[in-house]
C-alpha cells in the first residue's frame, strides 16, 4: 500500500492590508502568527483612496484635496507602522507600503498581491465604521473574488 504525505502549502510571502480597524488588528495578529510559523515575509499595505464625495468651491474650480490626502496618508502610515512594529517584535521580516491608487481599493490590493507574487492575503472582514464601513466591508469580498492566491478572512 502506497502512502501519500500531504505537505502544507508553501507560504513565503503574505500580504496584509490594514486600515486601523479592529478587524484589521485581528487579521494582523493572524498574519503575524502565520508568518512566524512559516518563516514567511509579511508585506503590510494601507490604501489611501480618493474621497467618496467632496464639496468643491465655485462651479468649475478644482477641489483642493491636499489636506484630505495628507490626513489619510498619516492615518494609513500610523496603521501600517503599528502593525509592522508588532511583526518585528515577533521576529517576522516586514516591508510596508502606502498605496494611492487611481483605481478601487480592491484593485489596488489585488494588483499589488499579483505584482509582489504573494502566496496568501490575510484581511479583516470589515473596515472602519460609518459610511466607510460600507465601502471597506466590500473590500474583503472583492479581494476574495479577484485575488490570484488564497485569501484568509479574519473575523
Amino acid at each position: 500500500m502506497q502512502s501519500s504525505v500531504v505537505m502544507p502549502p508553501v507560504v513565503s510571502r503574505i500580504l496584509l492590508p490594514v486600515d486601523g480597524s479592529e478587524h484589521a488588528r485581528r487579521a494582523a495578529e493572524a498574519a503575524i502568527q502565520i508568518a512566524s510559523e512559516y518563516k514567511a515575509s509579511l508585506l503590510i499595505v494601507s490604501v489611501v483612496s480618493p474621497p467618496a464625495f467632496f464639496i468643491s468651491g465655485p462651479v468649475g474650480a478644482p477641489a483642493d484635496l491636499t489636506d484630505y490626502y495628507r490626513l489619510e496618508t498619516e492615518d494609513a502610515s500610523s496603521a501600517v507602522n503599528s502593525v509592522a512594529e508588532l511583526a518585528k517584535q515577533a521576529g517576522v521580516s516586514v516591508t510596508s507600503q502606502i498605496l494611492r491608487p487611481g483605481k478601487s481599493v480592491v484593485e489596488a490590493i489585488v494588483e499589488f498581491a499579483s505584482d509582489e507574487k504573494v502566496d496568501l492575503i490575510v484581511i479583516g472582514t470589515r473596515g472602519l465604521g460609518g459610511f466607510r464601513k460600507m465601502l471597506l466591508g466590500s473590500v474583503s469580498s472583492g479581494v476574495i473574488s479577484h485575488a490570484h492566491c488564497s485569501v484568509l478572512v479574519v473575523r
